[in-house]
C-alpha cells in the first residue's frame, strides 16, 4: 500500500499517455480519412471514405470525454492551466468535431450530400490542426509563474506549435491512409497507398525536426542524451521508430493490408513514448511535475484507480466486438467478408 501511495500519480500518468496515444490512433484515423476526402470530388468516393467509418467513429471522440475527466480528477492543476492557455484551439477543435458529428448524421438524408462531406472534411482538417497546436504548444512549454498561467490568449500560436500541427495533420493522414488500404479496394485502396508513401516521409521528417527542436530548449531533456543510463532510456524509443518507419515503407511496396497499418502505429507509439520519457517527470515542461500536478490525497487517485481499472478493459471489449462485427472490406451497400 506504501508502493501504491508513493506511485499512484505516476501510474495515472501512464493511464493517460495510454488515453492520449489510443486516442491519437483511432481518432487520428477518422480525421486523417476527413481531410484525405479533401483531395476528391468524387461524391461516390467520399462516400466509401465515410462509411469506412460509419460504426465506428462515435466511440472515438469519446475518449477525449474521459481523457477531459481523468485529467480534472487526477491532475487538476494541469486541467486548470491547460484550459486557460488553449482556450481558443481547444474551442476551435470542439467546433470542428460538431460540424464532423453533424455530417455524419445528415449526409446520407440530405438532398445535397456533398455540403455534408465537405463539413466532414473540413471538420476534421480544423480538429487536427488544433489538436496540433494544443500539442505544441504544451511541449515547447507554457508561461507560467508558479503555478498560474501568465501568457496571453495567442501564447500557443508559434513556430514549434505550427511545425508540430503540421506534424499532426501529417501523422492523421497517413494513419487514414493505411486505414484505407485495409478497409477498401480499388481506386479507393490504390490512393490510400499513394497517399501513405508520401506522407509516412513528410511524417517522419517532422518528428525528426521537432525531437531535435525540443531536445535543444529543454536543458533537462538534453541532459538526458548526453551520459549513460539517460541516453539508454530515450534513444531506444526513437530507435524503435525508426525500425517501424522502414518496415512500413516496406510493407506498402508489398501486397500486404494490413502491415503498412501495423508498423504505422508502431511508429506514433514509440515516437510518442520517446517524448514523454524525455519529459518525465514534467508533466508541464520545465514548470510543473507530475507529482505536483495531481490531487493532494493518493486515496482519491487510488479510489480513481479502482475504477478506471474496471472501466477501461469494459469499454476496450465492447470496442473490439464491434470492430470484429464489422471487419472486412466496405463497399457501395455495406460491409462484405
Amino acid at each position: 500500500m506504501e508502493w501504491l501511495d508513493a506511485h499512484v500519480a505516476q501510474i495515472w500518468f501512464l493511464i493517460i499517455g495510454f488515453l492520449v496515444l489510443y486516442y491519437a490512433v483511432a481518432d487520428g484515423i477518422d480525421l486523417g480519412i476527413g481531410i484525405i476526402a479533401l483531395s476528391t470530388r468524387d461524391e461516390e468516393k467520399r462516400g466509401l471514405m465515410m462509411a469506412s467509418l460509419q460504426n465506428i467513429w462515435q466511440e472515438n471522440q469519446t475518449w477525449l470525454v474521459v481523457l477531459g475527466g481523468i485529467l480534472f480528477g487526477a491532475f487538476p492543476l494541469f486541467y486548470s492551466v491547460v484550459l486557460s492557455a488553449f482556450y481558443v484551439p481547444i474551442v476551435v477543435m470542439l467546433l470542428g468535431l460538431i460540424f464532423r458529428g453533424l455530417a455524419f448524421e445528415f449526409r446520407d438524408s440530405s438532398k445535397r450530400p456533398s455540403l455534408w462531406s465537405l463539413s466532414f472534411a473540413w471538420g476534421s482538417l480544423v480538429t487536427a490542426l488544433s489538436q496540433g497546436f494544443t500539442l505544441g504548444g504544451i511541449f515547447y512549454g507554457i508561461p507560467m509563474e508558479g503555478y498560474t498561467f501568465t501568457g496571453t490568449v495567442w501564447s500557443w500560436f508559434h513556430p514549434y506549435s505550427a511545425l508540430f500541427a503540421l506534424g499532426v495533420v501529417s501523422g492523421y493522414i497517413t494513419l487514414g491512409s493505411n486505414y484505407l488500404i485495409l478497409k477498401t479496394e480499388g481506386e479507393v485502396q490504390r490512393q490510400g497507398r499513394f497517399y501513405s508513401s508520401l506522407f509516412v516521409f513528410l511524417t517522419f521528417i517532422i518528428a525528426i525536426a521537432i525531437y531535435v527542436w525540443t531536445i535543444a530548449r529543454h536543458h533537462y531533456m538534453s541532459q538526458k542524451w548526453l551520459a549513460m543510463p539517460g541516453l539508454f532510456n530515450v534513444a531506444v524509443f526513437p530507435f524503435l521508430a525508426l525500425i517501424a518507419f522502414v518496415m512500413c515503407l516496406r510493407s506498402l511496396r508489398g501486397r500486404s493490408e494490413f502491415a503498412p497499418f501495423l508498423w504505422n502505429v508502431s511508429f506514433v507509439f514509440f515516437a510518442f513514448i520517446g517524448l514523454s520519457v524525455g519529459f518525465y517527470p514534467y508533466i508541464i515542461p520545465s514548470m510543473v511535475t507530475i507529482r505536483n500536478a495531481a490531487v493532494s490525497s493518493s486515496k482519491t487517485l487510488i479510489f480513481m484507480l479502482a475504477v478506471i481499472i474496471i472501466l477501461i478493459p469494459v469499454i476496450l471489449t465492447y470496442i473490439g466486438y464491434k470492430h470484429w462485427v464489422f471487419r472486412g472490406k466496405v463497399r457501395k451497400g455495406g460491409y462484405s467478408e
